[in-house]
């Protein structure tokens, strides 16, 4: 169990660093961009590779029918509600966060690191060590997110030691939820394996398309295309070492 903290807290330690480093130095918009869509990139190819062919290996019943939908769709209705509380502009770089309450951007950001948290503490389950893809991926789209927010927060009018304490409380959070998903789901069935699994897959999914990619786009142009395959690509080539 230890183990599985460590790794969540690992994975999401990411955030604290982009934090710290867009404190001390100025980031242009399109190169945030282009890592934006190269974390996308990456985080794509484990949804397919470590979470979605996972499932479907575990149980071809109706545990990964049911977990896809069911993980967009409560991403989607999670993200809803936190944007009408003011977490909308929780990734924006321009201050957007001015408009937003504080416990909702906290919420947002919360919102979307646990399905990724989560699921590798359950890759610990299913194969007794962290798929190494995913590690990847969730640390590598942790950071420009982290960039993006935390220049949108200074822009806003957070003090620096507010906004640190922001993503040492996220990294816990994330810790905590992949300490859950080894937890919670040791002795669980095939199906329910493949349910959360893919519970997750649709869960990031949706994060991908509702906030990161338009993000990425929004800032690095056309040059995202590229980098999103380059991600890709090097997310597959490690998940085919393990």
């Amino acid at each position: 169990m230890g183990a599985a903290f460590g790794w969540g807290l690992f994975a999401a330690s990411s955030l604290l660093l982009g934090g710290l480093l867009v404190l001390r130095v100025r980031i242009g918009d399109r190169l945030l961009g282009l890592i934006m869509a190269f974390g996308a990139g990456v985080l794509i190819s484990a949804v397919a590779y470590e979470l979605v062919e996972e499932a479907f290996t575990t149980s071809r019943g109706a545990g990964l029918a049911l977990g896809l939908p069911a993980g967009a769709l409560v991403f989607f209705i999670g993200d809803e509600i936190i944007d009408r509380m003011g977490g909308s502009g929780r990734k924006s770089m321009d201050g957007k966060q001015e408009a937003g309450t504080a416990l909702a951007i906290v919420l947002g950001i919360v919102l979307d690191g646990i399905p990724e948290s989560a699921v590798i503490g359950l890759t610990l389950v299913q194969g007794g060590s962290v798929g190494a893809a995913l590690l990847v991926a969730v640390f590598l789209s942790n950071f420009p997110e982290a960039i993006a927010a935390t220049a949108g927060l200074r822009t806003a009018g957070w003090r620096t030691r507010d906004v640190l304490a922001l993503w040492l409380g996220v990294m816990l959070v994330s810790a905590l939820a992949s300490l859950a998903g080894y937890g919670l789901f040791d002795d669980a069935s095939p199906n329910t394996i493949a349910f959360v699994l893919s519970f997750a897959a649709g869960a990031i999914l949706t994060m991908l398309a509702d906030t990161m990619m338009p993000e990425a786009f929004a800032r690095g142009g056309k040059l995202v295309g590229l980098a999103t395959t380059l991600g890709f690509g090097l997310a597959f080539a490690i998940s085919t070492l393990e």
